[in-house]
């Protein structure tokens, strides 16, 4: 696991996030066009049966327009859930093991990352000099791999168990 990358990601992950839970929260569905799309240059998956009756053409027309909506539907909000599950239980991991550093690593940790502070900024308000702060993030870098790798060596073992 590359940890290093962990900190340039937690951002984008809240990101991600946040839009899924707009579209999630506005979800409408497959638009009306694409649908009929879908229909129009889709092969049918089931025997087809040649049949004289032109009659009830619309009403079977109707129910499969709606069928294929509906599985559609299912499958894109199925997607964005399945997107916002993982990128949550990321985020919530990397937060938890933050928590699990020693020392003041938890806070400076969450504030170079979780808050986005310059060096600077951590300088200032944890009275250390820049190379300080970079001893910090490097000791929090080598925890949060064995962090990460403990997790991993569980999932392992439970898969091969």
């Amino acid at each position: 696991m590359d940890v290093e990358n962990l900190f340039k990601e937690y951002s984008k992950w809240k990101k991600d996030m946040e839009f899924l839970e707009f579209e999630l929260s506005r979800f409408q569905g497959v638009p009306y066009d694409d649908v009929i799309e879908s229909l129009c240059f889709s092969n049918p998956q089931e025997e087809r049966v040649q049949n004289s009756s032109i009659s009830d053409k619309t009403g079977k027309t109707a129910l499969i327009y709606r069928q294929v909506k509906e599985r559609m539907d299912d499958e894109w909000f199925e997607f964005l859930i399945v997107q916002y599950k993982s990128l949550k239980e990321q985020r919530e991991f990397f937060e938890y093991a933050v928590r699990q550093l020693n020392g003041k690593l938890p806070d400076i940790i969450r504030d170079m990352v979780m808050e986005k502070m310059s060096w600077q900024e951590l300088m200032i308000k944890y009275s250390v000099s820049h190379a300080m702060i970079g001893k910090y993030r490097k000791k929090a870098v080598e925890e949060l791999q064995m962090i990460y790798t403990l997790r991993t060596q569980n999932s392992d073992n439970y898969m091969l168990s």
